[in-house]
């Protein structure tokens, strides 16, 4: 599918100029009417119909689900709103509920420890170019010791087919990157867990990545706090 990816690629280049190319395609298309009309085009689609038909309708069964699957996420917009991994671990330290604590007298209260979780990393996302916008911000959280959770906050990305979400060394490549699953939602605030084992050190950022057309969509450095 790169081809795909570059065919995306060259159309995220021309995005800024979309109004002008817009207006001279609709130029082109009104003067290519004009002239198959002046040529009496017409006259053999009307004496072929049959053929034209069967063309026709084989050209929309292919263009029209393709065009479906590949533009329709383009406006298609869905939000979540997932609780931080920070306050649910602030809630659970001790002391954090009220209530009276009876101590007989002399014996002084010892808590146990706990892991407070903590922002390890954090960087801003920013999408690939002017079509593939994306903003908000990435958190490694690690949330239990040796456990990792990736937080997106206030964050929104363009929306495209079969986006997912990376861990990775190289923003312009998934190559030995970690996989944490597919986009839950184009806005929002979103936890992604880390799998058990990984070294976080090794990948320097997180990036929506379309696995379809292997396209980068948003990026954001994770630098160290």
């Amino acid at each position: 599918m790169s081809t795909f990816g570059d065919i995306e690629r060259v159309a995220a280049d021309l995005y800024p100029y979309r109004w002008p190319i817009t207006a001279g395609l609709m130029l082109a298309l009104g003067a290519g009417v004009w002239a198959a009309f002046r040529l009496g085009w017409q006259r053999w689609v009307w004496r072929h119909r049959l053929l034209a038909g069967i063309a026709g309708a084989l050209a929309l069964a292919v263009i029209l689900p393709a065009g479906w699957y590949t533009l329709s996420p383009l406006w298609e917009r869905s939000r979540l709103e997932e609780a931080s991994p920070l306050a649910a671990s602030a809630a659970a330290m001790p002391g954090a509920t009220t209530g009276a604590t009876d101590l007989s007298p002399g014996i002084a209260a010892s808590p146990p420890a706990a892991f407070e979780a903590r922002v390890t990393r954090r960087g801003m996302f920013q999408g690939a170019d002017d079509f593939h916008f994306g903003r908000g911000d990435a958190l490694l959280i690690e949330t239990e010791p040796g456990r990792y959770t990736l937080r997106f906050e206030n964050f929104s990305v363009r929306n495209g087919p079969d986006l997912f979400v990376y861990l990775t060394g190289d923003p312009g490549s998934v190559d030995g990157a970690v996989n944490l699953g597919g986009l839950k939602a184009t806005d929002g605030n979103l936890n992604y867990h880390v799998p058990e084992g990984i070294d976080v050190s090794q990948y320097r950022y997180a990036i929506v990545w379309c696995r379809q057309f292997t396209v980068l969509f948003a990026s954001a450095p994770l630098e160290a706090v």
